[in-house]
């Protein structure tokens, strides 16, 4: 499993979240919502500095993005994609299947 992050999203987490090096960020499932891949679940993310189990991870410009062991199985396999959407003004998750 991956997570990939745009340079349109990083920018994004970088002046709307504030976030520099250094911060972490936490996607985790929540129970409401809907996904391409889990029926009433959603995505949702934190600053979570002080992770407990993180499974996977990637940096950009010092910033990690992270996923928790206990919400691993929301991703069926699949891995994260995060970008932003200028005409929209928000994040877009997408995912596709893992090749592992």
């Amino acid at each position: 499993m991956e997570i990939n992050i745009s340079n349109a999203a990083l920018k994004w987490f970088q002046e709307e979240v504030e976030l520099k090096k250094g911060d972490k960020v936490r996607f985790y499932t929540q129970i409401y919502g809907s996904s391409p891949i889990q029926e009433n679940f959603s995505l949702a993310f934190t600053v979570d500095n002080d992770p407990i189990d993180m499974y996977v991870n990637t940096e950009s410009e010092g910033i990690t993005f992270f996923i928790e062991e206990t919400d691993l199985w929301f991703f069926n396999g699949h891995n994260l994609h995060v970008d932003y959407n200028q005409q929209k003004d928000e994040l877009e998750f997408s995912y596709k299947k893992s090749s592992d």
